[in-house]
């Protein structure tokens, strides 16, 4: 699913324009991105959590030379699921 296939369903299913649908998600999603940004917890209900975790610097090696190298720090984005949504996807099975 695309984010212009978010707009259709929201535009289908909510009654607004697909101006105004196209406005409400790209602002949901700024807003998510920008909770981010400052490393914090994204938590919707019924969906899931976005986590942003820190790593830090570890040696690695290149597997193409077997030269080794350090890794440096950053961070990293995790989902996960609520328990309602891995109930639904696992619903049938």
């Amino acid at each position: 699913m695309t984010k212009a296939d978010v707009i259709e369903q929201v535009h289908r299913k909510v009654g607004l324009t697909k101006r105004e649908s196209a406005e409400i998600v790209e602002l949901t999603f700024e807003i998510i991105k920008e909770t981010l940004e400052r490393a914090e917890t994204v938590k919707i209900s019924g969906f899931g959590n976005f986590v942003v975790r820190y790593k830090k610097a570890r040696r690695g090696r290149n597997p193409q030379t077997g030269e080794e190298l350090i890794i440096s720090p950053r961070k990293i984005l995790t989902f996960r699921p609520s328990t309602v949504l891995r109930k639904a996807i696992n619903e049938g099975l």
